[in-house]
């Protein structure tokens, strides 16, 4: 790395990758692909009933959010955001790890607790570097 920017600007990116990996998954459950075994703690085998698809859904518009918010943040996206915008997400994050090493799902968890963890440190790594890297302003 070249200074501080570029490893704010990487961990943004990390987050907002793996951020549009979790949207495709929850596209996959929304359209009916049989994955209901990796979340929701494997309550639903198979297909997601249309109740848990609508969840997909709001889950997945809160991910790309947050990947939005990260990415404003470091500074990749030309836009202020608010300081509790970034607390808000680490709060999200911090609920989901506990969340995802306690499912009943061996494959949820198997699958899902690392990604939670590399968003939660990449994210965590944005926040306290941030304001080191120019543009992602804080009111």
């Amino acid at each position: 790395m070249r200074d501080g920017k570029d490893s704010v600007r990487l961990a943004a990116w990390l987050f907002a990758s793996l951020s549009l990996g979790v949207g495709l998954f929850q596209v996959a459950a929304i359209c009916g692909a049989p994955v209901g075994h990796l979340t929701m703690g494997g309550r639903w085998p198979g297909v997601l009933p249309p109740a848990a698809r609508l969840l997909s859904a709001l889950s997945m518009g809160t991910i790309l959010l947050f990947a939005f918010v990260v990415l404003a943040r470091a500074g990749v996206v030309d836009r202020s955001i608010p300081r509790w915008g970034m607390r808000a997400l680490l709060g999200y994050l911090a609920v989901a790890i506990p969340m995802h090493l306690a499912t009943p799902s061996p494959g949820e968890r198997k699958l899902w607790l690392p990604v939670i963890l590399a968003l939660t440190a990449s994210a965590l790594w944005v926040e306290l570097q941030a304001p080191h890297a120019g543009r992602g302003t804080v009111k």
